[in-house]
């Protein structure tokens, strides 16, 4: 048989190489909770053969599996059928999960897995590069690398997902060595060093990878660059293991430094173009899973199809959806959106722009996660508005894809994500018929026709029981208003009561309709639904539906459920699968629930009359503790034996664990919007959630990379330092105002910075916040030390490092020292500054952490150059950019290619300078960094020349000299002198 099982002419296609997915004749299938999705990723990876029920406890549990297991495995097997063969006839075998001999095998052909097409790929490029067929080679382990989408089995429980993780993660890393290999041998070691680089970083342990970036180096003519190479991998391989580089580095290492001509590129006689190493540009898949049970509407689905793929004229192809809630607009455009999917092969993008709720989406919020989706780095994510969506566009002018934005407020919430150029289509889905934009085609969405309200309700509840009492079906769609929303609740209902009669269940609906308040949706009363619905749940489930809409989050990850109901994660999944099971939850995506908004305003009117304030409040409070302590681990992760670590809030929940940095990075990602609607609601909420939300904000904004959220960080923290100013709360305002200095700092808006800085200060003094104090003195020192103010500077340092010994933190007090030896150097105190900025490096190396190191080699770096010895400041700050590149921090690592041209400029090596200088321009001008620029400008004027290009050099120190000045920073005095003396010798 195949993927169908025969009996449907389905085809059925399975993803284990990122998040477990399903497709269904190329709709995406909702397979449910992780434990279940994790017994069919184990019978995808037997490859048709059977698996025991044993087994697969095992599988799944391990040693702890519970008292119920065999039952559960048999209660997915059925869920699982039925999600994989919903046009199987009751009571027919299955033929795609099939029993046998006591478990299950899943019959899929091959081809349709993406791991067995991975292996076979990769297969297929050994034995081409066996054969001598590098190009081949090259193309094959491309095209398995094409495959991934992230971790394997990602979010996957049990030891037997873990096992694998492991092993499809290790194959991926040689398929990754064997395309650069191949790559290396066409000649392609320009475009491979980003990404090789960035590999290795991640992997510093694994020498085949380091050899390979070493190589591909050297070929770049960068000997001194893969030379550093080789010594950081000696260094970190005697640190972590105790072990010398193996034989294949050894002898690498000394062939570079010999210069040994046969490591160059030989090309072929008739070289072939060879295809780029590079990554594949990424293809986002975002729309929600389709609905199986969709029904009617056959016509305005093919309409809106038609004007989303209409490819005549320039203009973007735009349609509007507009209607009541409820009446199922959402599920229309979903549905919609996978039919035309197949014409938008460079994926669909979809966001919940919460128009109808009390605070909609931010579209530059919306930019930035749809830019990162597009595959650009957050930290390359301008911080204004207008760039962001011009950046946004320009990305998209080249490629074809769906947008599907929903639930809009209006038409400015909507402009700035609208692509610029045709190819590309949007679909939009508002409530507000005033929302209008130029050449969209609108479609108004009514209520299901009586034949089509009936066709839902069959295609839940069985055809049969529709056709027994013909009459009473019509009559409950009737009560329900022919509203989708309505209807489906109420099938829901009688799908899990097949004792119930249709006709049973219409006397239940009028006796609730006569007796309850009214819900409008539209001119429709729906509360009767809901009532319904909410009626027949379990006292468990009733208490999730109310507890889970009291976060003001658009929707929820499984851990946040589970901090809300104050349960594990898998009774909470429990809870919630149920919940979506009576149509009263939506789980949209793999371990990720929202209601519809007139459900949550129902639930939370329930809540209301149900729960006391305290036991409201005191769930509200867990979901704050769980982010606090998630955020928490993230700093941990990511800033190894920071103090602020240890001056938070204490929590009483262990939130999130990661397992390393790019783990941290990708939850604070996913979550950004919850945090940010969390903070929202907790601040001006109960006294008593304002210091951990507080505390939130303030690590939170720490692990923020690039400017992309900083307008939304703004208005959280005045916010924040408003409430805590009103409710008399010096710690919490200070530690606001602190952040919000940081971020004016950041922003190159100096006044306002020094400001906030001054009263963080004075208000961290009053609390007894030393923490807060010495954030605040340091940062208002290096504010002082940017704007040429030394002496004001110095003090305040000596102040923050004075404190770091209560704080018991060596890495705060090497950062510290660092930045103290720059104000020696400004005030002409070379030997002292040397001095300090050479033990902030020994401090920082004996804590082991990568930022702090980062940031003191730095400052070394700086010193060293200021102090005539620029070739040891240009090893110092290859070190540093090393380590910024691995950490992402973009920003750094901008101003650390600035200092690095300064140093070639130095050295008289002015090829070199001005690459750096414009590699430091290009990241300057992405992220919106004036001084950065400023630097890059002021190499490149004084580089430029040297190489005959004297008028280029001219417009570039002008240009430093306009931004050098507009900050009010010192360094505008030595360009205004760079051109004085050209313009002198020039007269």
């Amino acid at each position: 048989m195949g993927a169908s099982g025969a009996t449907t002419g389905a085809r059925l296609s399975f993803q284990l190489l990122g998040p477990v997915r399903a497709q269904l004749d190329g709709h995406q299938v909702e397979l449910g909770a992780r434990q279940q999705r994790a017994m069919l990723a184990v019978l995808l990876l037997r490859g048709g053969r059977t698996v025991s029920s044993d087994e697969l406890i095992d599988a799944l549990w391990g040693e702890l599996a519970p008292p119920q297991a065999l039952g559960t495995i048999r209660t997915y097997a059925s869920r699982l059928r039925n999600l994989l063969e919903p046009g199987r006839v009751a009571r027919t075998p299955a033929t795609v999960l099939a029993s046998s001999a006591g478990g299950y095998a899943l019959h899929i052909p091959p081809e349709q897995v993406d791991a067995v097409v991975f292996q076979r790929r990769l297969a297929e490029a050994a034995e081409a590069r066996d054969a001598g067929d590098t190009e081949t080679a090259h193309s094959r382990y491309a095209a398995a690398l094409d495959l991934w989408h992230g971790a394997p089995l990602a979010g996957l429980p049990g030891p037997y997902a873990e096992r694998q993780r492991y092993r499809l993660s290790e194959a991926r890393l040689v398929a990754q060595e064997g395309l650069f290999d191949c790559a290396l041998a066409l000649g392609c070691h320009t475009e491979i060093v980003p990404e090789l680089s960035s590999l290795a970083a991640e992997h510093p342990l694994r020498e085949r990878l380091r050899a390979l970036l070493i190589l591909a180096l050297y070929r770049c003519g960068r000997q001194v660059d893969a030379l550093a190479a080789f010594t950081d991998t000696r260094r970190l391989l005697v640190a972590e293991l105790g072990v010398e580089p193996g034989p294949e580095l050894t002898e690498l290492h000394a062939r570079v430094l010999a210069a040994d001509p046969k490591l160059a590129y030989a090309p072929p006689a008739d070289p072939e173009p060879a295809a780029g190493a590079g990554r594949p540009r990424a293809v986002p898949f975002q729309l929600p899973a389709g609905i199986p049970d969709f029904t009617g509407r056959e016509e305005l689905v093919h309409d809106v199809c038609a004007a989303l793929t209409e490819t005549s004229g320039p203009a973007v192809m735009i349609a509007m959806l507009t209607g009541i809630g409820g009446v199922g607009k959402t599920t229309l455009a979903v549905h919609a959106a996978h039919t035309a999917r197949s014409e938008f092969p460079d994926g669909q993008l979809y966001v919940d722009l919460q128009g109808a709720g009390p605070h909609p989406a931010d579209s530059g919020s919306v930019l930035s996660h749809f830019l990162q989706a597009l595959d650009v780095p957050e930290s390359d994510i301008p911080d204004d508005l207008g760039q962001r969506a011009a950046l946004y566009r320009s990305v998209l002018a080249d490629r074809r894809v769906l947008l599907l934005l929903d639930n809009a407020r209006d038409a400015a919430q909507i402009r700035p994500l609208l692509p610029g150029t045709a190819g590309c289509a949007v679909l939009v889905t508002t409530r507000s018929r005033a929302l209008t934009l130029g050449g969209a085609r609108h479609f108004h969405v009514g209520v299901a026709s009586a034949p089509e309200a009936l066709s839902l309700l069959a295609a839940i509840v069985g055809e049969e029981r529709v056709a027994a009492d013909p009459r009473a079906a019509a009559a409950l769609v009737a009560a329900c208003g022919h509203l989708p929303l309505a209807v489906r609740i109420v099938a829901s209902r009688l799908a899990a009561r097949p004792g119930w009669t249709i006709a049973s269940l219409v006397t239940r609906l009028d006796d609730e309709r006569r007796t309850l308040d009214e819900l409008q949706a539209g001119d429709l009363t729906v509360e009767a639904t809901f009532r319904l619905g909410y009626a027949h749940l379990a006292d468990d489930q009733a208490r999730a539906f109310r507890l889970l809409a009291l976060a003001a989050a658009p929707d929820l990850s499984l851990s946040a459920a589970a901090a809300l109901l104050g349960c594990d994660e898998f009774t909470a999944e429990d809870l919630a699968e149920g919940l979506a099971d009576a149509g009263m939850l939506e789980s949209y995506a793999t371990g990720r629930y929202r209601f519809h908004d007139l459900l949550r305003l129902y639930a939370r009117r329930q809540a209301e009359q149900t729960d006391t304030p305290q036991e409201r409040h005191e769930a509200v409070q867990r979901l704050l503790d769980h982010h606090l302590a998630t955020v928490g681990n993230a700093s941990r992760t990511l800033e190894p034996d920071h103090a602020l670590q240890r001056h938070l809030h204490p929590v009483t929940l262990p939130g999130v664990p990661f397992a390393d940095a790019a783990d941290a990075r990708q939850w604070l990602r996913h979550e950004h919007i919850p945090l940010a609607s969390l903070l929202a609601q907790a601040v001006p909420g109960a006294p008593d959630a304002l210091r951990p939300a507080g505390d939130l904000l303030l690590t939170w904004s720490g692990l923020i990379e690039g400017p992309a959220h900083r307008e939304e960080l703004r208005r959280l923290c005045e916010l924040t330092a408003d409430t805590a100013h009103t409710r008399g709360e010096p710690r919490v305002e200070a530690r606001a105002r602190y952040t919000l200095g940081n971020l004016h700092y950041l922003t190159d808006v100096y006044d306002a910075a020094e400001r906030e800085l001054t009263t963080a200060l004075r208000l961290a003094e009053e609390a007894g916040d030393n923490l807060c104090r010495h954030l605040a003195a340091n940062a208002l020192g290096i504010l002082h030390l940017a704007t040429d103010s030394p002496d004001r500077a110095l003090p305040l340092l000596e102040l923050a490092g004075s404190l770091c010994d209560g704080l018991d933190d060596k890495g705060s007090e090497a950062r510290v020292l660092a930045n103290t030896a720059r104000v020696h150097l400004a005030l002409a105190q070379p030997e002292q500054a040397d001095r300090a900025a050479a033990e902030a490096v020994r401090l920082a190396e004996a804590t082991g952490n990568g930022p702090t190191i980062a940031m003191t080699l730095y400052q070394h770096g700086y010193v060293l150059r200021r102090t005539g010895d620029p070739a040891l400041a240009a090893e110092r700050m290859r070190g540093a950019l090393g380590h910024f590149i691995a950490q992402h921090q973009r920003g750094w690592e901008g101003l650390a290619w600035a200092r690095l041209a300064e140093c070639r400029l130095d050295e008289q090596r002015d090829e070199d300078a001005v690459s750096c200088a414009e590699e430091s321009l290009r990241i300057a001008r992405e992220l919106g960094k004036s001084y950065c620029q400023g630097l890059a400008h002021a190499v490149l004027g004084q580089a430029l020349p040297r190489l005959g290009r004297p008028d280029r050099g001219q417009d570039h120190l002008r240009e430093a000299l306009g931004l050098f000045t507009r900050l009010g920073v010192p360094e505008a005095a030595a360009v205004r002198a760079l051109l004085d003396a050209s313009a002198a010798a020039a007269s």
